[in-house]
């Protein structure tokens, strides 16, 4: 017997069930960023490779789907964003009012380790402030951040933000000594420290003549490193969010283009993992597209969402509602005669027209298994077109009750019951 395809390592099928789960999340990310203002674009999947060359070095190459086109352009899978919306900006930036407040949903390609939480293709929620150089800003966005979790159930026991500012690190290192051409080669080791066995740690802060005590000691600072912190917990605590924020300048995301807040949101008890981050990034717009332009984002994924919400009691009940709403209908119609077949066509068409989600048996099938077929798609009610057509009758099959009508008089006496999707 021949082997059948597969899908290949990293990537994704997304049966019903799944797909549901996935809508669900992006129906969440698109709610709670318009809530917040924010207006949806979208970006082309293919990029010229030397976009991501420009923010992230040669050394990005490795972790790409890259690839020479039919035209001979060294072109690569979008492996984020960030870049792409620098690109729009810039090319645009007049035609729109400052600040952007842009949210994107869409899919994305890393080639790395497949893990947990972590695939070579996935889906990623984008939203950034632009043209805005205020920390009230951040402050937004981590808001936001927090929100986007509280809507899909989570709680303060459940995940926190954790804030840092790399402007803060900045200042540290320059009056340590670590010379500004080492700056990333240093916050990097900042960035692992907490993954990282003490003894490496120790190791590498030596280059630096410094040493874990006396970083633990700027860290125990908290947020008097800087007024920035001190103005973004203000503002968070202001909003009544103060209970889902703490400072922690372990936090300082090691990617180089960071130049101010940064923040984490990191799920508690069940591996400390970080389900989103982001910070400022004012100098990047300026680096791709040659516009001077402040900006401030973060980032989540739908995978490692995905799977907290379901180790996750409460949210893990939200995700299932959803998925058995997106898989039934409101309404299952019963041709108990076939010669009616085609009255209960008009039937389900004229349901549909009124707004109602509506299946119908596409063969003929006793009425016994098509109660059955009702039940199995979640139906509301039933609606029993036979022999007394026009009359028809409309059953409740939650309570079992069941009254009579003309089929005229269908689409007013189902909605006095219960409203459409």
């Amino acid at each position: 017997m021949a082997k059948g395809f597969q899908t290949l390592p990293g990537f994704r099928d997304f049966y019903p069930d799944e797909c549901a789960a996935r809508n669900y999340v992006f129906e969440v990310w698109r709610k709670v960023a318009r809530r917040y203002g924010f207006v949806e674009y979208e970006g082309p999947i293919l990029e010229p490779t030397d976009l991501y060359r420009k923010k992230s070095g040669d050394e990005i190459v490795n972790q790409l789907f890259c690839f020479q086109d039919k035209g001979e352009r060294d072109v690569s899978m979008r492996p984020e964003l960030t870049p792409t919306l620098a690109r729009m900006a810039a090319a645009r930036q007049r035609d729109f009012k400052k600040p952007l407040r842009w949210f994107s949903i869409g899919q994305h390609f890393r080639y790395e380790k497949h893990q947990k939480g972590r695939g070579r293709e996935f889906y990623q929620f984008n939203c950034d402030i632009l043209g805005e150089e205020s920390v009230f800003a951040d402050a937004e966005l981590a808001a936001l951040s927090i929100d986007l979790m509280r809507e899909m159930g989570f709680t303060a026991e459940d995940f926190k933000i954790r804030v840092s500012d790399r402007n803060a690190w900045t200042n540290f290192a320059e009056e340590s000594g670590v010379p500004e051409d080492r700056l990333t080669a240093f916050l990097q080791i900042i960035d692992k420290m907490e993954r990282a066995p003490e003894e490496k740690t120790n190791e590498l802060l030596k280059e630096f003549d410094l040493d874990l005590e006396k970083v633990r000691a700027f860290i125990g600072t908290g947020a008097d490193a800087s007024d920035t912190l001190k103005d973004l917990i203000a503002d968070l605590t202001s909003r009544g969010l103060a209970d889902f924020v703490e400072v922690d300048l372990n936090i300082v995301r090691g990617l180089a283009y960071y130049t101010g807040a940064v923040f984490e949101v990191f799920d508690i008890g069940k591996g400390m993992r970080a389900v989103a981050g982001g910070g400022r990034y004012d100098q990047l717009i300026g680096l791709i597209g040659g516009v001077d332009m402040p900006a401030c984002g973060f980032a989540m994924g739908d995978m490692v969402i995905t799977d907290l919400i379901r180790e996750t009691e409460a949210p893990n009940q939200l995700l299932d509602a959803a998925i058995a709403g997106a898989q039934s209908v409101d309404v299952f119609v019963v041709i108990a005669d076939e010669e009616r077949r085609a009255d209960a066509n008009k039937v389900v068409q004229d349901l549909r027209n009124a707004g109602w989600d509506v299946a119908q048996p596409l063969s003929s099938v006793k009425v016994g298994k098509q109660f059955q077929a009702a039940e199995q798609q979640g139906a509301g009610f039933a609606v029993v077109v036979g022999a007394e057509f026009p009359e028809v009758s409309l059953k409740n099959l939650a309570d079992r009750s069941e009254s009579k009508c003309d089929a005229d008089e269908l689409v007013a006496s189902l909605s006095s019951l219960a409203p459409a999707k």
